[in-house]
């Protein structure tokens, strides 16, 4: 494999389009580039929702948007044109796509880089694609991808250089706040929702926590059926009441975050406080080894059959953390 030269590198297109979760683990990857080719301008491919993060990551010079769907042949044409303007030298594709394997080399990029999959033929640098093993973590995989190139970091952490507040009118004191997240968009990871329940009214009445419910827009009725009629003071539901900056900004208030196998599980963690997650661990591709909490202070609970844990187990762990 030909050694890459950084000083003649001026332009490098990382594509990693699909959920925000997903893109945050990539946040050392894009270090290792921006460490190692310190000339170079870096341009990330992302979808439209998670733009709003990608902005805050510094590494990051240009964000483009590009859907994770199938797109349209003319769409596909526009898009080529639009990058070939830009004369990039070097295209990573860390979530594997034909559709852009197939415009990276229809445009000339001559260092073309991704997993052995979905027309690989047209690639010049490639690994086998053997996430579904669960070997290592997401963050790992990445990091590998990108070390084709020559592309290397010691510093492996999640971060987000997001500064803005996020008011809560509901709370006057900010200092003793619990984020739960109790969704999952696979149903296979799913802990029951009664079994959150249960645990926030555990939380209510057996602390001085303000518990602060999160989630997206798609969950908002579910979470209004589950969580609003609960009534206490200390319960405020903002699922569904959030962007992704806001909610980044808001679980910077938070002492903790307990959710399951979700993207807020890693924002969290980019905003620097501790995670407790629940995980399966009898699918490999799914399990915590791959996409748990990444980096110290974060404890997860994982078993075969996600039935098996329990509200006290889960309470127990709260109490460990916050000392409550």
């Amino acid at each position: 494999m030909q050694q890459i030269n950084p000083l003649r590198i001026k332009k490098i297109l990382v594509v990693r389009n699909d959920r925000f979760g997903e893109f945050l683990l990539n946040i050392p990857a894009f270090r290792a580039l921006k460490e190692s080719f310190p000339q170079a301008k870096i341009c990330a491919v992302v979808n439209l929702y998670t733009k709003e993060l990608a902005q805050y990551i510094p590494y990051i010079d240009e964000i483009i948007i590009w859907e994770n769907r199938k797109h349209k042949f003319f769409e596909i044409l526009k898009f080529s044109y639009k990058l070939k303007k830009e004369r990039f030298d070097i295209c990573i594709i860390l979530n594997p796509s034909k559709e852009l394997n197939i415009i990276s080399f229809l445009i000339g990029i001559p260092t073309r880089v991704g997993y052995a999959r979905k027309w690989d033929f047209l690639l010049t640098h490639k690994i086998k694609d053997k996430k579904y093993l669960g070997l290592k973590h997401e963050v790992e995989y990445n990091l590998e991808l990108v070390g084709l190139v020559g592309a290397k970091t010691e510093d492996k952490s999640l971060s987000l250089n997001i500064t803005e507040d996020f008011a809560i009118p509901q709370i006057k004191d900010v200092s003793n706040l619990i984020a739960i997240h109790p969704w999952t968009s696979d149903p296979i990871k799913q802990w029951q929702i009664e079994n959150f329940v249960e645990l926030v009214k555990k939380i209510s009445a057996n602390s001085n926590l303000n518990v602060i419910i999160i989630g997206g827009k798609e969950e908002e009725e579910k979470s209004k059926q589950y969580f609003s009629s609960l009534g206490a003071k200390n319960i405020i539901n903002l699922t569904g009441k959030t962007t992704l900056k806001e909610l980044a900004s808001l679980l910077k208030k938070c002492r903790l975050l307990v959710s399951g196998d979700s993207g807020p599980v890693h924002l969290a963690i980019c905003v620097g406080i501790p995670v407790i997650a629940l995980f399966r661990n009898d699918i490999p591709a799914k399990s915590a080894k791959r996409w748990g909490p990444w980096g110290k202070g974060h404890i997860v609970i994982e078993k075969s059959n996600l039935s098996e844990i329990t509200v006290e187990e889960v309470f127990d762990k709260i109490k460990l953390i916050l000392k409550v």
